[in-house]
């Protein structure tokens, strides 16, 4: 059940929003060694937000998944997402924030049951 959401003050054509999602999706399923099945993205943008109070173009991600994160993964996942999102939308990576969440699994529903 990863999740891994961005929003984000920009409004990037819609292409360019499914090409991210799409190898955002792959990634993070490679990350976590889970597979891509069960992976879901979603992007808001044309959010009106600030950043080190700026108005310049920044992004927080919020990344959700059943299970530890462990300080490397994190580290790992950081790195290669900030990269990813400031290739794909020109978001320099010191002005984005990711957010990690572990989940337990009787906390997140699917097909009308619970991951535990």
């Amino acid at each position: 059940m990863p999740l891994i959401k961005l929003q984000t003050s920009i409004q990037p054509e819609p292409v360019q929003v499914e090409k991210l999602l799409k190898a955002l999706s792959g990634a993070l399923a490679q990350h976590l060694s889970k597979s891509e099945s069960y992976v879901m993205t979603a992007f808001e943008g044309g959010i009106p937000m600030t950043f080190a109070g700026s108005m310049d173009p920044c992004c927080y991600v919020e990344i959700k998944s059943i299970g530890q994160f462990s300080s490397s993964q994190t580290q790992a996942m950081s790195k290669a997402f900030c990269e990813q999102i400031e290739s794909a939308l020109g978001i320099p990576k010191k002005r984005i924030y990711i957010e990690f969440s572990d989940a337990k699994g009787y906390l997140w529903g699917w097909n009308g049951t619970t991951f535990g």
